[in-house]
Order: structure tokens, then sequence, then C-alpha cells
């Protein structure tokens, strides 16, 4: 089974990096230690504490497991230069809304990053796939389920 390559930014790279020392070097410990005082309560068949150490357990396990194999696969995204005019992954986009000419700004990341509340949007995303390769002053149409098109005010790429 071959395994597609994850996109990741190098901030994103960073961020996921700092996350998994983090659970390895603190939240496991912790756990662990959670997990020996249940024990030493005695009788773990009704022992709340101890089911909720082997979830937490679980949930620190699982997200350990499920960074290291974003890692293992990752494809770390060359931003572009300052020069470039184009969008791309890792380029902060000032879009317009045509339909009701509301302005945001938008960095271009990879599907593990995105986080549109805060400003990342996904390059696979409707509104990424339609500005990627566009250039300041290009009106794209998104394609959901009611178009709609934007106006590429300003790019910015690289750091």
């Amino acid at each position: 089974m071959a395994t597609e390559k994850i996109e990741l930014t190098k901030e994103g790279e960073a961020k996921l990096t700092k996350e998994l020392r983090h659970l390895i070097d603190i939240d496991r410990p912790e756990v662990l230690d959670q997990l020996a005082a249940a024990r030493a309560q005695g009788d773990l068949s009704e022992n709340a504490d101890y089911d909720a150490a082997r979830n937490k357990q679980a949930e620190v396990e699982a997200r350990i497991k499920e960074i290291e194999n974003i890692l293992a696969n990752a494809k770390i995204i060359e931003e572009k230069k300052q020069t470039s005019k184009l969008v791309a992954l890792g380029s902060t986009v000032e879009i317009k809304d045509l339909s009701d000419n509301t302005k945001a700004t938008y960095t271009i990341v990879g599907t593990v990053e995105a986080n549109p509340t805060k400003g990342l949007i996904s390059n696979v995303s409707p509104l990424g796939k339609a500005i990627i390769g566009k250039k300041v002053g290009d009106v794209c149409v998104v394609r959901v389920a009611r178009e709609y098109k934007v106006e590429i005010l300003k790019l910015t790429t690289g750091k």
C-alpha cells in the first residue's frame, strides 16, 4: 500500500515536531504516573481514575502515532522566493469576495495544517484550488455548490 505524501510548510513541520516532543516528554510520563496512582488504589474493576487514565493514555499514544506518520510521510513545501508573483503553497493572499465585497486574508498550507478560523486554508480546498497559480488582479471562480468569484488583491510569498 503506497502512502500518499502529506504537504507541510516548514512552520507546520516545526509545530508538529514540537507537539510530538511535548506528548513524548511531558504527556506520556504524566499519564503513566496517573496510571500508577490509580493502580495503587486497589480494585481496578470499578476505578474511575484508572479508566480515565487508560483513556488518556490511548489518546496520547494515538496522537503520537498520528504525528509520527504525518512526519514520516511529509513533503516539506519549499516556499517560493519573494519575487514570485503567483499564489503557491506558503503564500499569504488577500482576496475580495465579489459577491459581497468582503475582504479576507489567508495563508495557503497543506491539508494537515489547515485551520480556516485562523486564516489557514488547504491547497486542496475549493478556494485554495481556485487561487493557486494565479496572480494579483486575477478574478477566480470558487467551485462550490453555489459558485462565487474572488479577486486577488495582495500576495505575499515565502518568509
